[in-house]
């Protein structure tokens, strides 16, 4: 399993210096490459060096690793941008959001993350130290912070590039660790959680996490986002630039929170964990304009893959399920009929009279699915 630890660099003013010279060479490199990519489309990194390799360590200053690095770089973004357009995640064909993408090449920010592998950044762990190239040479001593975890697990699995960073003046490292797969436990039963806007995350148990808070906080930072747009003034785009990404970190939090205690109880009562395979839901639920936001700025595929990881890393077993009328179909007796929901939050069942809150109703149906579908893909890989 691959994680990926950040730690904050303490470099001086004329480390600092030399860091986003080497970040600004590096990305006006990537843009050269792109225009070159798109203008002969040509993506592959093999070809692409052989285009661009020359050009951009004599024109830009960057030693051998560091411009095969940024052409990988470009290659990767192609890549990328080619498989969101098989996936139809840009639209359809002929589509305006396709053809604004596909119609120019892609470009870097100034600022942009640079890859580095150990040829050109090496780690003195117990130093609390990097030594780093860049185009004024290699930089020695640089001063590294972090967590006594994050430390130790860049002791015992860091292996592969590390990305330098600049976010709002100050310098990170995303180095990737290669952390040994724990074996999955078969699980007794599944708890089913069912994720809502109201309610982030449900349980089968009857554990309720709440988005009123979140909901909230929300509100207000799109509030304060439009009175200082409204105001234009210098300390309001200051303010603004400060604050853009503090509804972001709240929200990451919280989904952190929420899917370290489903985890713990799983892990603790051994079951594996259900949920709802979400995927394309804002391509198929039609919502007012009012409720729009609120949608688009629901974070569950985070808490998805926040749950996911921490079970891997638990030996806890996940299963995606189709949540297709699991609001709507009892819990009890399994009959399904758009009358069950009376309001938002009540379940009331139309055959057996059976009540419950109706997220709680929706957990238990998603844990049952589990239930079934590990059977099913278990079976399969017995029989096989």
């Amino acid at each position: 399993m691959r994680l990926v630890v950040q730690v904050k660099l303490l470099p001086t003013p004329e480390q600092a210096a030399a860091l986003e010279a080497t970040l600004h060479a590096a990305n006006r490199a990537a843009d050269l490459v792109s225009r070159i990519a798109f203008t002969q489309r040509c993506f592959r990194t093999y070809d692409l060096r052989k285009h661009t390799y020359d050009r951009i360590k004599a024109e830009f200053g960057l030693a051998a690793q560091a411009a095969q690095h940024v052409i990988k770089k470009v290659a990767d973004a192609y890549r990328a941008l080619h498989a969101n357009i098989r996936n139809g995640n840009l639209g359809p064909q002929g589509s305006a959001c396709r053809a604004r993408v596909t119609s120019k090449p892609i470009t870097f920010r100034i600022g942009a993350a640079q890859p580095f592998d150990d040829r050109c950044l090496s780690w003195q762990i117990d130093a609390r130290t990097v030594s780093i190239w860049t185009v004024a040479g290699r930089l020695r001593g640089i001063a590294f912070t972090g967590s006594a975890a994050q430390v130790a697990m860049l002791a015992a699995h860091r292996k592969g590039e590390s990305d330098l960073v600049c976010r709002d003046g100050m310098w990170f490292l995303i180095a990737t660790c290669d952390v040994p797969d724990r074996p999955i436990t078969v699980p007794d039963a599944f708890v089913g959680v069912d994720l809502g806007i109201a309610t982030i995350a449900t349980t089968s148990d009857g554990d309720r996490h709440s988005g009123k808070g979140l909901n909230a906080h929300r509100h207000r930072q799109r509030r304060l986002r439009r009175r200082l747009q409204a105001k234009a003034t210098k300390s309001a785009k200051r303010l603004a630039r400060r604050r853009r990404r503090k509804e972001a970190r709240f929200a990451a939090n919280i989904n952190h929170t929420i899917a370290k205690q489903i985890v713990t109880e799983a892990e603790r009562t051994g079951r594996g964990i259900a949920l709802e395979d979400l995927g394309g839901i804002r391509e198929r639920v039609r919502l007012r304009k009012p409720q729009r936001v609120t949608l688009h700025s629901w974070s569950f595929h985070q808490l998805g893959s926040f749950i996911a990881y921490k079970a891997a890393r638990a030996g806890v077993a996940v299963i995606h399920v189709d949540p297709a009328y699991t609001s709507q179909t009892c819990s009890s007796c399994g009959h399904v009929d758009k009358r069950n929901r009376p309001d938002q939050a009540t379940f009331a069942c139309t055959s057996c009279g059976f009540a419950e809150h109706a997220d709680v109703n929706a957990a238990r149906n998603i844990a049952a699915r589990g239930v079934a579908g590990w059977a099913v893909s278990h079976a399969a890989d017995d029989a096989a």
